[in-house]
């Protein structure tokens, strides 16, 4: 009797065991197939066959564990053999997961920008409230109408308060004019900050904020190529801001990215900020310095420079301060041959002819710099181009490559960017399957200084801006050209 009751103990052990077993055969294969989906559709670990064996061990592990399951022999060792395998496919999604949602971080952004509208009056003004102003002085024209409407309408719907609005031609004459005493109140749009700094670098000390309202855009869709093509152009935008990057303002680095995979070439492309050129979209495709087309947004400067080279650009990639610091931070600084000795305004350091290693501090000095330059902008376009090339050198390293997960998490919120997930992938598998380096070659638009041409964003002040060398410029289309077909070498 007592001998049967161990045996039917036995083998109900058993039978639990193998219930067990299939449950967890049910969940390995989902993971599995989860894991294996993920990989394949964002090319995870597409390189050196990696992502293939993690898929065949899977497999084996699977396949060995619903043999073993169906002819329900060695409990154990298939309860093992499925433990390893929930914890390998788990591992893989977890990890995809990771990656998917620091891209998504990225790339969930990329598509709007934002900017600020706000009242504001003197310092020393009484005025506390918005309920106090009845009448603004701000500029209508020039697209300012909407943005305008936009904030008048939210302060009537939260605080029941209707506003009248004085024109003025500019932000800055709208500034003057309550300065002057000539108002009591102007609205100002937190995009055109910079051009009321340039003529009067303490004005946010004369100023007091009544109310603000921030306004959302939809960034326009570029011209995406296959995650697998072998030729794109990058758009790459340095924003003189710290903090979010979704902050609409002046773009003061604009250099187009062409890469060409096949040849391992990479060109950098630098057009000066001052850069005389029809403005899109917002600017009315009329004249003014390239920088202004940031104001409108990072799909104004993209239209602007598609419609200047008569090329697509493909992606685009926005940073400002903040991420340029962190980025330099990342990769253990950088490395730069100098061509001439100065000092920068930006953290007073000094930079001798040669080699130099770069901290991020350092880093930021030596691509703002312009004034100390003997070739002002243009030499300035020069070290960027410089800083950008030496950055591309680190990021197509193995080492920094095997950290990309680190990388992108750590800029996800400095960075904006449409690139997706399995263009990434693609880019760095293909490097670590390949190795060797681009080959990095620049070229910069040079031109004319001038202070006499109108400015549409600033009518009524003479402005600096560069008129373009058309020589110079068609020279850097063909270039374009030559790379993106592989005959330049």
């Amino acid at each position: 009797m007592s001998q049967r009751r161990r045996s039917r103990r036995s083998e109900h052990k058993w039978g639990q065991l193998r219930i067990v077993n299939s449950v967890l055969l049910i969940f390995l294969l989902m993971t599995a197939s989860w894991a294996t989906y993920t990989m394949l559709a964002n090319n995870i670990l597409a390189f050196r066959y990696v992502n293939v064996l993690v898929m065949v061990l899977l497999a084996v592990l699977l396949l060995l564990s619903a043999w073993f399951v169906i002819k329900n022999q060695a409990k154990k060792t298939t309860l093992v053999l499925l433990l390893v395998g929930l914890l390998a496919s788990s591992g893989v999604l977890f990890a995809s997961q990771q990656l998917l949602n620091l891209t998504s971080n990225v790339n969930g952004h990329s598509n709007y920008t934002e900017f600020e509208m706000a009242v504001y009056v003197k310092k020393d003004s009484g005025i506390k409230d918005i309920k106090d102003i009845k009448e603004v002085v701000a500029p209508k024209g020039n697209n300012n109408e909407a943005n305008l409407t936009a904030l008048l309408d939210n302060i009537k719907k939260t605080k029941g308060q209707e506003i009248s609005v004085v024109d003025a031609p500019t932000y800055l004459d709208a500034y003057k004019s309550l300065q002057e005493g000539n108002a009591s109140a102007m609205v100002l749009n937190s995009t055109f900050e910079d051009t009321i700094a340039a003529e009067d670098a303490d004005y946010a000390k004369k100023l007091k904020k009544i109310y603000s309202y921030k306004i959302r855009k939809e960034v326009a869709a570029t011209s995406k190529v296959s995650a697998n093509a072998d030729v794109f152009n990058i758009y790459v935008s340095g924003i003189d801001t710290y903090g979010p990057v979704t902050s609409v303002s002046r773009s003061d680095v604009n250099i187009i990215m062409t890469v060409n995979r096949k040849t391992k070439q990479v060109l950098l492309t630098t057009t000066p900020r001052d850069a005389y050129v029809p403005i899109a979209d917002g600017g009315n495709n009329q004249n003014d310095k390239l920088t202004h087309a940031g104001i409108y947004g990072v799909d104004a400067s993209i239209h602007t420079l598609e419609n200047l080279y008569d090329i697509k650009l493909n992606y685009y990639v926005r940073l400002n301060f903040t991420s340029f610091l962190k980025l330099i931070d990342l990769l253990g600084g950088i490395d730069v041959e100098n061509d001439q000795e100065f000092t920068s305004l930006h953290g007073k350091f000094h930079f001798p002819v040669g080699k130099v290693h770069l901290n991020s501090e350092q880093a930021l000095g030596f691509v703002r710099e312009r004034y100390s330059l003997q070739g002002g902008d243009n030499d300035r376009g020069k070290n960027q181009e410089k800083v950008i090339a030496a950055i591309i050198k680190k990021l197509t390293s193995t080492k920094v490559l095997s950290n990309y997960n680190e990388i992108i998490g750590n800029l996800q919120d400095s960075v904006q960017t449409n690139m997706q997930l399995p263009t990434m992938m693609n880019l760095i598998n293909t490097q670590l399957e390949t190795g060797g380096s681009y080959e990095v070659t620049s070229q910069e638009i040079t031109g004319q200084g001038r202070n006499d041409l109108p400015s549409y964003a600033m009518p009524g002040y003479n402005l600096y801006v560069m008129e373009l060398d058309q020589a110079s410029l068609t020279k850097a289309k063909e270039t374009i050209q030559k790379v993106m077909e592989g005959k330049e070498k």
